[in-house]
């Protein structure tokens, strides 16, 4: 709001001073910056985003493979959820020693976490592997990913248009100061009798 109203200094007054047109410039240098510059900045950073998260989606669907489990023993309550991308609260989830089938066809035996209430020894379960079996996470599914990059875009623009509102209160602080510093100096010049009585004569 404060740049609109600096474009109103460029109106025509016998008392606007060449720094009230230099704040009304920053203004409208500002205003442009933040009302097309930052979107646009947003859009190609989100697009960008987007283009390699949806890679990264693809690459994760390909190497990575749900199998099947079976529990050899339970190890107790996994005290918190170390997928990073879920998104919904779930049911505590057990920590089970358990035998799998890699999708490479080895065998593989350790530590895996269950979604099972009270897991008993046979009860099946999925697991998220790589190629050889060892256990990762879910893969990236296409909506989150899609999410992060406009998020990404979002940021993008509102940290530029920040950056440029930053930018331009600074630059007006400096002009302001300056004007300030150039009165005392002329209130100097005019020396300490200034306003008594038979001043310059």
């Amino acid at each position: 709001m404060r740049a609109i109203r600096g474009l109103w200094r460029w109106r025509r007054n016998p008392l606007r001073r060449t720094t009230d047109l230099a704040e009304a410039w920053v203004a409208l240098v500002a205003l442009v910056l933040i009302t097309v510059a930052a979107p646009v900045t947003g859009c190609l950073v989100g697009a960008v985003a987007q283009d390699s998260l949806q890679r990264a989606v693809r690459e994760q669907q390909h190497t990575r493979h749900l199998v099947a489990a079976t529990v050899v023993r339970d190890l107790g309550e996994a005290p918190l959820d170390t997928d990073p991308d879920a998104t919904t609260v779930r049911e505590p989830r057990h920590r089970v020693l358990a035998d799998w089938t890699a999708p490479d066809g080895s065998r593989q035996h350790g530590a895996a976490l269950a979604d099972l209430k009270s897991p008993h020894t046979g009860d099946h379960f999925s697991l998220w592997t790589d190629p050889q079996g060892r256990i990762t996470t879910r893969p990236l599914d296409s909506p989150t990913a899609t999410t992060h990059a406009v998020l990404a875009g979002f940021g993008t623009a509102l940290l530029i248009g920040g950056l440029v509102e930053g930018v331009r209160r600074l630059t007006v602080w400096r002009m302001v100061r300056r004007r300030y510093a150039r009165w005392d100096q002329a209130w100097d010049r005019a020396g300490p009798d200034w306003g008594k009585a038979g001043t310059g004569s």
